[in-house]
């Protein structure tokens, strides 16, 4: 099986996906995706790095618009997600799940995290790590003290929030939110790209 990995990935941030894509035989090619981080190599997508090579040719993300219709987008933690939908980068993302929609691709967010949440339902009782500081440093403003550190104008997002966010961006655009561990993450984005592993390869 060959998946196309995003170039925008950085290397050396996604060692444990890589590890269990290498121990199911599974080849990463890396191009410049326009949707997401991972996508399955079919014929059209193989039949545009074939064209750009004979030309000598390096491809682009418009390259492989239309190329293929299911892509994973996958976030390092929670914290990530919460910049790209909370903060000046949302409509960078949201235009990435534009995109998607409008090529008829499904997006799914893949969110890795140790916070034992497993789906949407279960950030309404995540507590923003982040939170904590930011109640020591108003207290501490509130007493005339570490007035040197800054207070951000506004409290760290919290699980509620959040997942009114995602509710609200899946129905408009389409795109799913999926939650696993960083350990379950290789399989996790198979899964989602709708290939099925043999399971005879792992063991």
């Amino acid at each position: 099986m060959i998946i196309l990995e995003d170039m925008g990935q950085k290397a050396g941030k996604h060692v444990l996906k890589n590890q269990w894509f290498v121990q199911n035989g599974i080849q990463v090619m890396r191009v410049p995706l326009p949707v997401g981080d991972y996508a399955i190599a079919n014929e059209r997508s193989m039949d545009v790095l074939e064209r750009k090579e004979k030309r000598g040719n390096n491809p682009k993300k418009l390259d492989f618009v239309g190329t293929y219709s299911i892509a994973v987008d996958t976030k390092e933690s929670i914290g990530e997600i919460i910049n790209n939908i909370c903060s000046k980068t949302h409509d960078r993302f949201r235009d990435e799940c534009v995109l998607a929609k409008n090529n008829g691709m499904q997006l799914y967010i893949l969110v890795e995290n140790e916070d034992d949440v497993t789906c949407i339902a279960d950030l309404e009782s995540w507590t923003n790590p982040r939170m904590q500081r930011y109640e020591k440093i108003r207290e501490m403003h509130n007493r005339g003290k570490w007035l040197s550190v800054r207070l951000p104008k506004k409290p760290p997002t919290d699980g509620i929030t959040l997942s009114k966010a995602m509710c609200t961006m899946e129905m408009e655009y389409g795109c799913h939110f999926v939650f696993c561990t960083p350990q379950e993450a290789g399989e996790k984005v198979i899964a989602l790209l709708g290939e099925k592993m043999d399971s005879t390869k792992s063991e």
